[in-house]
């Protein structure tokens, strides 16, 4: 049925109004040139006819951008209450945010924002009583707020601060040196670090990591060769020496950090986002061999702190939700490590504050802390504010306090100030945001997946709530990596759920909330397990009368957009509104750009296998999409400079899926130029981009939010 047929057939049913009709009448989609390009996989032969979108610098990639942005912004510009919803967003959004407070020298910093600053302004005082001052403000960095700070790092004695740069949300950065008693800068400056972090070797010099320089795009090309490098103060970067990394065995992933007694380097080696080798170099001795604490990427390691020739180790060797052992720097070897805190049901997170150890364990993806003496005795079980997400318990060894944030879905992250001696806890920051949590609810359900599995989710709305099928719902997931997502505040969100929205977020199979066994449920040949959860969610939320599929959207970013593009093609009847974000959605290619190669734990890949390779193409988002099908209202979203998924996922898949699909349903892709994958994204960006979401969203639910 062609699409004038369609539309009069919606107007007649009453599916949508005379203005969305026109809007569906006045869409004319770019005509999209499809080449030539043909692959072999195991023998069979698969056309590839937008491999041209590829190239992030040809000018006909360009052209295409500005004329898909036209038509996408032609149609959301005509959403009659878009300006509205901008304009709550900015309201709501308006309020200081004010980070935790941390130490270094004679100051105690903090980041604070003012409300709508495109970026946090880094602020110290000294003293309690000392006068507040900017010591680096990134809104000076550029115009358009889209310069960022993207990690930092203070000397022990906080006389140096090295910062690293983002430009647009690129994972390149820059890094500089300021001298923090005066605020200028020294003439270092190291260019192009990519995934690195800023280790501090006293105050000689520091550690960074990097990529061997790229062929072709610095935004697309492989990166497969990380290497260590140090760099001493007052010399040239052509002069920094390589500490780790070869040619002949190259890692994608080399991260470091000096222990802060400094007495240690550490290093962590990685091929996949799962799994890394370890190493550690003596500081204390002249021209000390780097020695392997770990040397396979079996398990996943990382040192907690040192005490002495003593090395505390958080790992997952022989225990899928995690442990911490102890070891010696003459013993460092597995068989040789002592058992600290022990395995338990619940998955464990370490870190360390005045000699404690701070146990941070999921329950059903519920934060809760324990207290633990350096040689493994508890304390006590830390008492929090509520049911909800609690982080940040570190500080330095010789701290008495500290600070940590408590959040949920209805309550805003707040901070907390902690006597580590006492236990005692006290309100230090709330933020006062226009936000009155008594007004709703947030409850967590268990739903049945395809196989029989139970899995959790947490459904927020108003109190009152009629559960009559007709609430627009935002289904919100991720499904990967072995990342948990537990209960977390959104200022956005506030607007979604005051203007009557349910907000439903599942922990899906491939996440990490129930340890190891749960994310690898999730993974390669059991990658299909994330997909039926998520449909399993939404067919919860309907059958339960939350919602219905003409007012239900799905979203995701990332690896979740990945999630949602695989549930809009396996079922495009199951939603009415599709929110694929800077989505992994051409799954045969993925491993062909940037760092993606090392997604392969998770993914598995094409030239794994033929069985991998077809149950890879089964699944791709951009090769299961099916010609004269109807898919939901669909609004693709990625980013000029995203350097981590490319924006030739988004840009092939929101090709083809015009391409494929029948129906009145706008199918758009919105570009967003001079941003990344989302890191350091300016305020006003993340505004229009959420206002953009919201509007497409409820526009076609066939919903006014402000009526």
């Amino acid at each position: 049925m062609d699409k004038k047929k369609l539309i009069a057939l919606g107007l007649a049913l009453g599916l949508f109004t005379g203005a969305q009709a026109q809007m569906q009448m006045d869409l004319n989609y770019p005509n999209t040139t499809k080449g030539e390009q043909i692959d072999t996989y195991w023998g069979e032969q698969l056309a590839d006819p937008y491999r041209w979108l590829e190239d992030d610098h040809a000018e006909e990639t360009k052209a295409w951008v500005e004329s898909q942005n036209k038509v996408t912004f032609d149609y959301l510009k005509k959403i009659p209450f878009r300006s509205q919803i901008r304009e709550k967003l900015e309201d709501v959004w308006n309020y200081e945010k004010v980070g935790a407070p941390f130490e270094y020298g004679d100051y105690t910093y903090f980041y604070k924002n003012d409300g709508l600053q495109n970026q946090s302004v880094l602020y110290r005082k000294k003293g309690e009583d000392g006068q507040e001052e900017v010591f680096l403000d990134p809104n000076q960095l550029s115009e358009d707020g889209t310069t960022s700070l993207a990690s930092a790092n203070f000397t022990k004695d906080g006389s140096l601060f090295a910062y690293a740069v983002s430009v647009a949300g690129s994972d390149w950065r820059d890094i500089y040196i300021m001298d923090a008693n005066e605020k200028t800068l020294l003439d270092d400056k190291i260019e192009d670090a990519k995934f690195t972090g800023i280790a501090w070797k006293g105050n000689e010099g520091f550690y960074y990591s990097t990529y061997e320089k790229l062929g072709g795009s610095k935004l697309s090309a492989l990166t497969n060769n990380h290497k260590l490098y140090y760099h001493k103060l007052g010399t040239s970067q052509e002069d920094d020496v390589l500490v780790f990394g070869d040619d002949e065995s190259p890692r994608r992933y080399v991260g470091a950090r000096v222990t802060e007694d400094q007495n240690f380097l550490i290093i962590t080696a990685a091929n996949s986002t799962t799994g890394n080798e370890l190493y550690v170099q003596d500081l204390r001795k002249n021209d000390s061999e780097i020695q392997p604490i770990v040397s396979d990427m079996e398990n996943t390691h990382s040192v907690l702190t040192s005490k002495g020739d003593e090395l505390l180790i958080f790992t997952d060797m022989d225990a899928p939700n995690n442990k911490v052992v102890q070891t010696s720097i003459d013993q460092l070897s597995p068989e040789n490590w002592t058992i600290v805190i022990p395995e338990t049901e619940n998955v464990l997170r370490a870190s360390t504050a005045g000699k404690n150890i701070f146990a941070s364990y999921l329950k059903d993806a519920i934060t809760h802390v324990k207290q633990f003496d350096l040689e493994g005795n508890e304390i006590r079980t830390v008492d929090l504010p509520g049911i909800g997400s609690a982080g940040g318990f570190s500080a330095k060894e010789d701290d008495e306090h500290l600070y940590y944030s408590f959040t949920s879905y209805i309550t805003p992250g707040t901070i907390y100030k902690y006597e580590i001696e006492s236990g005692e806890s006290e309100l230090h920051i709330k933020p006062d945001v226009k936000f009155n949590a008594e007004d709703y609810e947030s409850k967590q359900v268990f739903f049945t997946s395809k196989d029989g599995t139970k899995v959790p989710m947490i459904i927020t709305h108003k109190k009152g709530l009629e559960l009559d099928g007709s609430n627009p719902t935002l289904l919100y997931a991720y499904g990967g990596f072995g990342v948990s997502l537990t209960p977390s505040f959104s200022v956005a969100n506030t607007v979604w759920l005051e203007k009557g929205g349910v907000y439903a977020v599942p922990n899906l199979r491939g996440g990490g909330e129930y340890g190891k066994k749960w994310h690898e449920a999730g993974t390669k040949m059991q990658k299909q397990n994330v997909f039926d959860d998520f449909i399993a969610a939404a067919e919860y939320l309907i059958s339960e009368n939350y919602t219905s599929s003409e007012k239900l959207a799905i979203s995701g970013g990332s690896n979740g957009g990945l999630l949602v593009g695989a549930t809009m093609t396996q079922r495009p009847e199951l939603a009415k509104v599709a929110f694929p974000a800077v989505g992994v959605l051409d799954m045969l290619r993925y491993h062909q750009f940037t760092a993606g190669a090392g997604w392969a734990y998770d993914y598995g890949t094409a030239d794994d296998s033929k069985e991998m390779y077809e149950y890879l193409k089964n699944y791709s988002p951009l090769h299961s999409l099916e010609d004269d099908t109807e898919y939901p209202a669909t609004m693709v979203t990625t980013a000029d400079h995203d350097d981590r998924v490319v924006p030739a996922h988004s840009f092939k898949f929101a090709a083809r899926l015009q391409e494929a699909h029948t129906g009145s349903n706008p199918v758009l892709i919105r570009i967003e130029t001079n941003a990344g994958h989302g890191a350091g994204k300016p305020t006003s960006m993340i505004i229009d981009e959420v206002t953009d979401k919201f509007a497409f969203a409820w526009y076609n639910m066939g919903v006014n939010p402000f009526e």
